[in-house]
C-alpha cells in the first residue's frame, strides 16, 4: 500500500491568500516521490519523442499511462505476456494510469455511459467495446501502475446541473465497485477516487463527500480544465482540495501551465498531470523563466544563446537558439527531442523550487518573485 507523509505545511499568511501549500513523500513499489510532484504524460506508453534515459536526466520521478490506450494497442495480452508496463517499456520509476475517463469524454460521440460502465467504438478500428469499473482496474492490474484512478465521468464546459449530477452519481458508483473488485483482489498497487462535480460548488461537495467515504489510498480532482475560464477553474479547485482528507494525496488531473501549478501548490495539491510540456514543445513553444519562447520566431536566426539562461537541461547546455530554430524551421526530428527535454526540465525545476520554497517557509515570496520574473 502507498504511504504518504507530509513532511511540511506552509504556514505563511502574508499577502491576500494564505498558502496551503504542502511537502511530503509518496512511496511506492518503485520508489519515493516527492511532493509536490508534476507527471509527464506517456500516453501509449512513450512519452512522446525521449527515451527514459532522457527522463532521467530531466529529473522526472513519475509518468503516466493511458489505459483506453494501452488496451487498444498493444493490448492487455502483449503487456501481461512483457510482465507489465514497467518492464515493457523499461521505467523502473514509478507510474500512474488514468482510467480512459478523460478520453470517454473526449471522444464522446464514441461512447455511451450506463450504470454498467461506458459503451464504446474503437477511434482505431471501429470495434466494440465495454469498461466496467471492474474492468478499468482490472486491465491497470495487468498494466502494474503504482497508482492506478478509478473509472469517472467527466463532464465538459458548460454542461447543465443536471447532467452534472448524473455524472457525480455515475462516478460515485462506479467508484464503490472497483474499490470493491480492488479489494477483491488483494488491492494490488493504488487505487485512487476522482472527485467530479463541474463547475458547481454544490456538485463537487457532494462528489467529495461520496468518495471520500470510501479509503481510498488518494484523491484525484478530474473535469478541470475542460474549456471553462481559468478564473472558475481555480475557484473549483480552491473550494475541493479542503474537502479532501489531509493525510492522502491530492492530485488535480490534467493541469496545466507553469501559472496553474504555482497557484494550485499554493492551495494544497500535491500531483500534476498535462500533456502541455511535450506538445507544446512539437508546436515550437517553450517554456521559460521570464515566460513562453516560440522558437520559430525570426528574431532567433542569428541567436547563440540558449533557451533560457537560468535552465541546466541538456539543451540549454549545449544548443543556441540560433540551431533550435533551423531545427524546427527544417522539420528535424532531432527538433522534438531537444525541444521535449527542455521543456520537462523546466516543469520538473519548478516542482523543485517550490518545494524547496515550501521547506524554507517562504512560498508566498516564491510565488511573487516568479510573476515578477515572467513580466520583464
Amino acid at each position: 500500500m502507498l504511504t504518504f507523509e507530509i513532511l511540511k505545511t506552509s504556514e505563511e499568511t502574508g499577502g491576500s491568500t494564505p498558502s496551503r501549500a504542502r511537502l511530503g513523500t509518496i512511496t511506492t513499489d518503485h520508489g519515493v516521490i516527492d511532493t509536490p510532484i508534476f507527471m509527464p504524460v506517456g500516453t501509449r506508453g512513450s512519452v512522446k519523442s525521449v527515451s527514459v534515459e532522457d527522463l532521467d536526466h530531466c529529473k522526472v520521478q513519475i509518468i503516466l499511462g493511458n489505459t483506453y490506450h494501452l488496451y487498444l494497442r498493444p493490448g492487455c495480452e502483449v503487456i501481461d505476456h512483457m510482465d507489465g508496463l514497467h518492464s515493457f517499456i523499461g521505467w523502473n520509476k514509478p507510474m500512474l494510469t488514468d482510467s480512459g475517463g478523460f478520453q470517454f469524454f473526449s471522444l464522446a460521440k464514441l461512447a455511451k455511459f450506463t450504470d454498467a460502465g461506458v459503451a464504446f467504438q474503437s477511434h482505431i478500428d471501429g470495434s466494440r467495446h465495454v469498461f466496467s469499473p471492474e474492468k478499468a482496474v482490472e486491465i491497470q492490474m495487468i498494466l502494474g501502475s503504482d497508482i492506478m484512478m478509478s473509472l469517472d465521468w467527466c463532464m465538459g464546459y458548460p454542461a447543465s446541473e443536471r447532467q452534472t449530477l448524473e455524472a457525480v452519481n455515475k462516478t460515485s458508483l462506479w467508484a464503490k465497485r472497483g474499490f470493491d473488485f480492488w479489494q477483491e483482489k488483494g488491492a494490488v498497487n493504488n487505487l485512487f477516487g476522482i472527485v467530479q462535480g463541474g463547475m458547481y460548488k454544490p456538485l463537487r461537495t457532494l462528489s467529495a463527500e461520496q468518495l471520500t467515504r470510501i479509503d481510498f489510498p488518494g484523491f484525484a480532482l478530474g473535469g478541470l480544465s475542460v474549456g471553462e475560464p481559468k478564473a472558475l477553474m481555480y475557484e473549483m479547485a480552491d473550494h475541493t482540495l479542503p474537502l479532501l482528507p489531509v493525510h492522502k494525496p491530492r492530485y488535480i488531473m490534467g493541469v496545466g501551465t507553469p501559472e496553474d501549478l504555482v497557484e494550485l501548490v499554493g492551495m494544497g495539491c500535491d500531483m500534476f498531470d498535462c500533456v502541455m510540456p511535450t506538445r507544446n514543445a512539437r508546436n515550437g513553444q517553450l517554456f521559460t523563466s521570464t515566460g513562453t519562447l516560440n522558437i520559430s520566431n525570426a528574431k532567433f536566426r542569428l541567436d547563440k544563446g540558449p533557451i533560457d539562461t537560468d535552465c541546466n537541461c541538456y539543451t540549454c547546455q549545449n544548443y543556441s537558439r540560433g540551431y533550435l530554430r533551423h531545427l524546427y524551421k527544417s522539420r528535424e526530428l532531432l527538433s522534438y527531442r531537444l525541444n521535449t527535454m527542455h521543456n520537462i526540465y523546466y516543469y520538473l525545476d519548478l516542482m523543485e523550487k517550490m518545494r524547496a520554497a515550501i521547506r524554507d517557509d517562504r512560498f508566498l515570496a516564491f510565488k511573487t518573485e516568479f510573476y515578477a520574473k515572467r513580466q520583464t
